[in-house]
């Protein structure tokens, strides 16, 4: 017989008559009978070609290959024990990868939830991809991460999204804009002047443009732009009129002023989304659970809006792959 078509259970029966020294009571402690146990260990000296225990005075002895084929079988189901402890840290999200890719404005609010959470799960990877809707789109519909972050979701019958923050939008000046100083300003007013705007498909340029397009206002000068920071550093030195989430803003003087506009309150959501058609892997899992019980905690609470119960009740009826 080839060593390698040994059994487990063959190898489980020998390691027990070693520790036990006794046919008899490795019948008992595997509920097998005398004859099977000593059958088996029959077959696997003759495996090995080499005695493996003896019988000496009626008792049983263990022979130098005997001894060297347990210390064997001891690193052999010592490694699988090691497996056993992994894979449990696996479906408990202690290890393993969770894959998120995120809108390049998420990345300012994110890490506030993946820093505690890579804390407390250090031997989680979490590889992040940052991009611009389309792209962290066209990521989604090619399946390659765990779960996307957007503030417009994919509206897809294989998309499940839950928010869990609200995005408030806001209009940012130069500090010697005309408006600066003005307490209420009107939309009206606004639109005359040169905005500065992401790109076509951008969640806050849409929000925006579908604001305008329902009060029937149109811009009379725009200018795109590639990053929220690029937009933010081009108010500062007086080129144009930004629209921005209120949590890329910075806290301080930084070269703009935020208006009071008196007749628009713009705002979305920011969504964790997963693709329902395939296996999310238990790190992701973890994480979600995670952010669920500790958004307010490390968000904050004024914005949290979780709705993330139901998107862990939808990845717990996913059929594990």
């Amino acid at each position: 017989m080839d060593l390698r078509h040994i059994s487990f259970r063959l190898l489980e029966v020998f390691m027990s008559v070693v520790k036990t020294g006794s046919i008899s009571e490795t019948a008992r402690r595997l509920h097998l009978t005398q004859p099977t146990v000593s059958l088996q260990i029959k077959r696997l000296q003759e495996a090995v070609d080499e005695p493996l225990v003896i019988m000496q005075q009626q008792k049983l002895h263990v022979t130098e290959a005997g001894h060297e084929l347990f210390r064997t079988c001891q690193r052999v189901f010592g490694h699988f024990d090691d497996y056993n402890d992994f894979l449990a840290e696996l479906k408990g999200g202690e290890r393993g990868r969770c894959k998120i890719a995120m809108v390049n404005t998420a990345q300012y609010i994110l890490p506030k939830l993946l820093g505690p959470y890579s804390n407390l799960h250090p031997h989680v990877e979490l590889p992040l991809e940052i991009g611009n809707r389309a792209e962290v789109l066209a990521r989604f519909e090619r399946g390659e991460d765990d779960i996307y972050v957007f503030s417009h979701p994919p509206s897809l019958e294989h998309a499940k999204a839950a928010r869990f923050l609200k995005n408030p939008l806001e209009f940012i000046v130069p500090t010697d804009h005309p408006l600066a100083n003005q307490q209420h300003v009107a939309l009206s007013e606004l639109v005359k002047y040169r905005f500065l705007l992401r790109e076509p498909g951008s969640a806050t340029r849409m929000l925006f443009e579908s604001e305008l397009q329902r009060r029937g206002l149109v811009l009379s000068n725009s200018v795109q732009m590639a990053s929220n920071e690029a937009i933010r550093v081009a108010v500062s030195s007086g080129m144009g009129i930004g629209v921005l989430s209120r949590h890329v803003l910075p806290i301080g003087d930084h070269g703009f002023k935020v208006l009071t506009v008196s007749d628009a309150s713009l705002a979305s959501h920011w969504y964790f989304v997963i693709r329902t058609d395939r296996h999310i892997a238990h790190a992701a899992r973890s994480f979600l659970t995670f952010a669920q019980d500790h958004l307010e905690q490390y968000l904050d609470g004024r914005w949290v809006r979780n709705e993330l119960h139901g998107l862990n009740l939808s990845l717990a009826d996913q059929q594990i792959c």
